[in-house]
C-alpha cells in the first residue's frame, strides 16, 4: 500500500491531482469531524439526469484517489435541495393544474402527482438514490428539508442573522438595481400558505434570532430563523450548508463558477472554510449547443444504457473534464471501445502506469477481467451490419467459430455487448447505410483481395489477413490508401468508416468474405 501511495504523491490522473488538493485543505491530518466530506448536490424539481451521473462518478473517483492517499475515513453525502421553493412546473410531470396551485411551496411539501410518495420532493429523491444505487455509488443521502427542520443548520443559520450586513456587501453588488431593492437572504416560509416566499426583511432580531418581513396584507409577521422557519437564498445556502456540515471538496459546473466564487466569500464571512472545487465543462448537443434539461437536447442515460454499458458512460465522464464535450449517440461507440481497450491493458502495465488508466479509476482499482469480452463495439455493429441480423444467435455463430472457448454462459459482458450492438445497429447503423457498386479501378483490387483470400488458410490469423489487405491497396491505383479502405467500407457494409478489415474478416469468415466480395464484383445489390 506504502508503494501504491507513493505513486500516487506523483500521479498526474485529474482525480489524484483533485485528491491532493483534498489532501492540502485538511493539512494531512484528520479533520476534527473525524471524516474528510465530499459533497454533492442535486435539485430534486425534475428526475436524476446525466449531469447528476457525471457529477456523482466523478466525485466518487476522486474521493477513491484519496482513499489511496490518505488513512482518513472520507463520508459522501448527495444533498438535495428539497426545500427549494417550486418555481415553475416541469412539463413532463403529470397532474400540471395541481401542481400550479402549490408554486412557491416547498418541493418537499408539494402533494406527490405520481400518488407513490408523501411528496413531490420525496418521490424524486427517491428516484435519486434508485439512481444512484443502481450504479453501485457510495453516498449518504441528505435532504434539506430535513437538515432545515431537525435544527442541523441553526447555528450556522444564526451565523448568517449574526453578519447579515456583511452577506449584503457581497451579494448586492452582484444584482441588478430592482433585485437589489427587495433581497434578503433570508426566505421566510409564510406560516399561513406555506410558499417559500421572497420579501424584503425590514427587521431583524440577532439576538432572539428572528426576523421581521411585512406580508401581502401590510402586517408585519416575525419568524425564527431556525428549525425549517426561513430557508436561504441558494448562493448563501450553498456557503451555510458547505459551514455547517464543513464539507471538504465539491465539484461544480462551469456556469456557476462566478457562484462558487460569491459563496466561497460568504462562507469565509460566516466562519466557515471553503471547500476544495474542480470546475468541470458543461455538456453539448449534436449541433455543438449547451444541453439544457428544459430543452431535453441531449441524451439520457437511459439512452445511453440502452446502447451500452455504465462503464462507458463514466469513461466518457472520466475522460478530459475540463473540456467541452458532445453528449450524443454518435460518441457512444467510441467509448465503449476506448473502454475495452484500457480495461484490458491494465493487467500488463506497470503500477505507476495503472494509475493513469481509466479503467483504473473507473473500476475503483479492481477492474473485472472476462477473457471473452475482447471483441469491440464496432466489430461487432459490422458483424450486424453484413449480417443483416438483429438476432444474438447469428451473431454468437460467427464469434463462436472465431472463439470457440466464447458463448453466453463463459463471457457474459460479451453477450450483453451484443445486445447494446444490435440496438445500436438497428437504430442508428441500419436506417443510415447506403451501398455503392465498385468502380472499374475498385473491381479490379477487390477481385485481387478475393485471390488473395482464397489463396489464405481459413483460420489464418487477423494480422495477415490485415497484411494482405494494405498490400493490395498499395498495388492499385489508389490516390491514398484510406481511399481503398472507404471503398471497402461503402461497398461491403453500406458505410464510409468501418472496422480494421484483418479483424473484421477473421471474425467474418474468410469464405463468407469471399463469397461477399464475388457478390460485390459481379454487381449484385449487398444491401439485402
Amino acid at each position: 500500500m506504502e508503494d501504491l501511495r507513493q505513486l500516487a504523491l506523483d500521479a498526474k490522473a485529474w482525480p489524484f491531482a483533485e485528491a491532493r488538493a483534498v489532501l492540502k485543505r485538511i493539512g494531512d491530518k484528520t479533520p476534527e469531524k473525524g471524516h474528510v466530506l465530499f459533497e454533492t448536490g442535486y435539485g430534486p424539481s425534475g428526475l436524476p439526469h446525466i449531469g447528476t451521473f457525471g457529477e456523482v462518478a466523478r466525485t466518487s473517483m476522486v474521493r477513491h484517489a484519496f482513499s489511496v492517499l490518505s488513512d482518513v475515513p472520507t463520508r459522501l453525502i448527495a444533498f438535495s435541495d428539497d426545500m427549494d421553493g417550486l418555481r415553475k412546473v416541469p412539463e413532463n410531470l403529470p397532474e400540471q393544474d395541481m401542481l400550479e396551485q402549490h408554486l412557491g411551496q416547498p418541493l418537499s411539501s408539494i402533494p406527490d402527482p405520481f400518488g407513490t410518495h408523501e411528496s413531490l420532493g420525496a418521490h424524486n429523491n427517491a428516484r435519486l438514490m434508485a439512481f444512484l444505487d443502481e450504479f453501485g455509488f457510495e453516498y449518504e443521502f441528505r435532504s434539506s428539508t430535513d437538515c432545515y427542520k431537525d435544527g442541523e443548520f441553526d447555528a450556522t443559520l444564526l451565523q448568517v442573522l449574526e453578519r447579515f450586513e456583511a452577506v449584503l456587501n457581497v451579494i448586492l453588488p452582484t444584482l441588478g438595481e430592482e433585485r437589489r431593492a427587495t433581497y434578503s437572504p433570508f426566505l421566510p416560509v409564510c406560516p399561513k400558505t406555506g410558499r417559500v416566499l421572497q420579501v424584503p426583511v425590514v427587521e431583524r432580531n440577532t439576538d432572539a434570532g428572528t426576523i421581521v418581513y411585512e406580508d401581502e396584507d401590510g402586517a408585519k409577521v416575525e419568524v425564527p430563523v431556525t428549525g425549517g422557519h426561513c430557508k436561504l437564498q441558494w448562493k448563501v445556502d450553498w456557503a451555510m450548508r458547505w459551514t455547517a456540515l464543513d464539507v471538504d471538496y465539491e465539484m461544480s459546473g462551469k456556469d456557476l463558477i462566478d457562484s462558487v466564487n460569491l459563496s466561497g466569500k460568504i462562507c469565509r464571512i460566516i466562519g466557515g472554510t471553503p471547500p476544495a472545487g474542480f470546475t468541470y465543462e458543461l455538456f453539448l448537443d449534436d449541433n455543438g449547443e449547451k444541453i439544457s434539461k428544459s430543452r431535453g437536447n441531449g441524451l439520457s442515460v437511459e439512452e445511453w444504457l440502452r446502447y451500452a454499458p455504465p462503464e462507458s458512460l463514466s469513461l466518457f465522464m472520466y475522460q478530459k473534464p475540463k473540456a467541452a464535450k458532445r453528449l450524443y449517440f454518435d460518441v457512444i461507440p467510441r467509448n465503449v471501445d476506448d473502454h475495452i481497450s484500457h480495461l484490458f491493458s491494465l493487467p500488463g502495465q506497470d503500477p505507476a502506469k495503472q494509475l493513469e488508466n481509466p479503467a483504473w479509476h473507473i473500476h475503483r482499482g479492481n477492474p473485472p477481467i472476462e477473457e471473452g469480452a475482447q471483441l469491440n463495439f464496432n466489430i461487432l455493429l459490422n458483424l450486424a451490419s453484413v449480417c443483416h441480423s438483429e438476432e444474438k444467435s447469428v451473431l454468437w455463430h460467427f464469434i463462436s467459430r472465431y472463439r470457440p472457448e466464447a458463448n453466453p454462459e463463459t463471457a457474459p459482458t460479451l453477450d450483453k455487448l451484443i445486445e447494446f450492438a444490435i440496438n445500436y445497429y438497428r437504430d442508428f447503423v441500419k436506417p443510415a447505410k447506403q451501398y455503392r457498386k465498385a468502380t472499374e479501378v475498385e473491381i479490379k483490387a477487390l477481385e485481387d483481395l478475393l485471390a488473395s483470400l482464397e489463396g489464405l488458410d481459413k483460420n489464418a490469423p487477423a494480422e495477415d489477413i490485415q497484411t494482405e489487405v494494405y498490400e493490395i491497396g498499395k498495388r492499385h491505383p489508389f490516390t491514398e490508401l484510406k481511399d481503398w479502405f472507404r471503398a471497402l467500407y461503402e461497398i461491403l457494409l453500406g458505410q464510409s468508416q468501418g472496422p480494421r478489415m484483418g479483424s473484421f474478416i477473421a471474425l467474418y469468415g474468410i469464405g463468407e468474405t469471399c463469397d461477399l466480395l464475388r457478390r460485390a464484383i459481379g454487381g449484385e445489390d449487398l444491401s439485402t
